[in-house]
């Protein structure tokens, strides 16, 4: 298992960034790693609603780890599983639920710093105690921080970025290993926190927003593709379903 976390961490390159196309079960993941992916990413909502449920740790974690078990068998690539705010109450019950991933095989986790349908973030101090519990696993922790999912980049920008680098300094010191930062597109913003960041910097890729190439010389080291692949398949399939009831052929 420490290999395949050695080797995840290695990946974290600022300036020549991971890229993960998240994925939300074994057929998903295998198209991904035959296309070169270096490592598999799941995302809770599309592997939420894949199963017929729904983002916010509605997805039962036995559920999860038996989705990432299933995946496991379809690939060796170090495999990162996103857990939402932890699946625990407190940092005891949140250590002992990635001591679970990290026991059915992960190498990494995803983990936010707000509870489920919480729309304030928690106190530094306690999402700090809760990322340390997730840390002590030995896993590569991956600390969402979603200061800009409600900010005002215009308005708030240089705000913003204090902030998120507070709270950066604040779970490096937990021990986390990377800072995902969702919900930013500003080519400044984004390079001001890669240049402070005491950790490697992750961003979630949307239209519009910067492309890889741009990410990458902002000295972004990860970037991941949320619930866009898993809603670009779903369309895809809802578009070839309704032409072949409307009488006509499919694409494919």
């Amino acid at each position: 298992m420490s290999d395949k976390v050695a080797e995840f961490r290695a990946l974290h390159v600022p300036g020549d960034p991971l890229i993960l196309i998240n994925i939300w079960d074994a057929g998903s993941a295998k198209a991904v790693a035959t296309a070169g992916a270096k490592a598999i990413a799941t995302g809770s909502w599309g592997v939420a609603s894949a199963h017929g449920s729904s983002d916010g740790e509605n997805f039962p974690l036995d559920a999860a780890l038996a989705n990432l078990a299933r995946i496991l068998t379809v690939t060796d690539l170090p495999v990162t599983i996103d857990m939402e705010a932890g699946y625990g109450d407190d940092p005891a019950a949140v250590g002992a639920s990635v001591a679970r991933a990290r026991d059915a095989g992960a190498a990494g986790i995803n983990m936010e710093d707000r509870l489920p349908a919480e729309k304030e973030l928690l106190p530094i101090a306690e999402a700090a105690a809760r990322y340390r519990a997730a840390a002590d696993s030995g896993l590569f922790v991956n600390a969402r921080c979603d200061l800009f999912l409600s900010g005002d980049v215009a308005t708030d920008g240089d705000a913003l970025v204090a902030a998120t680098l507070e709270r950066a300094r604040a779970y490096a010191d937990a021990g986390a290993s990377g800072l995902f930062v969702p919900f930013l597109a500003d080519p400044k913003c984004i390079g001001a926190i890669c240049d402070a960041s005491p950790l490697p910097v992750n961003i979630l890729r949307g239209k519009g927003g910067p492309t890889h190439r741009e990410l990458a010389a902002l000295g972004v080291a990860r970037i991941s593709h949320g619930h866009q692949p898993w809603a670009a398949a779903m369309a895809w399939l809802a578009g070839q379903a309704a032409q072949v009831m409307g009488g006509a052929e499919p694409d494919y």
